[in-house]
């Protein structure tokens, strides 16, 4: 199942998240099918979140699943996702 999630970077201190479409049976780390976001959770709150809609759009229509972190930073967004995680 592809699902959209995080990918962590940073240090421990100073995390920041990339916003994939991934396999699920792959690490958390490991090799993405797509990158279409930013996640920086320290940063002000006009500048944490920043995501391509039309391509998180597609990779939902087309039943990638997302996280429900994730879920939630596009409803911060204003990107309404329908369905349960599965």
């Amino acid at each position: 199942m592809v699902k959209l999630r995080l990918k962590k970077f940073g240090t421990k201190a100073r995390p920041y998240y990339r916003i994939v479409v991934q396999d699920s049976r792959k690490p958390r780390d490991g090799e993405t099918i797509e990158e279409i976001g930013v996640y920086h959770p320290i940063d002000s709150e006009e500048n944490q979140i920043a995501f391509d809609a039309e391509r998180a759009k597609y990779w939902l229509s087309v039943g990638a699943q997302p996280t429900d972190t994730v879920k939630k930073i596009f409803n911060k967004k204003g990107l309404t996702v329908s369905g349960q995680n599965k």
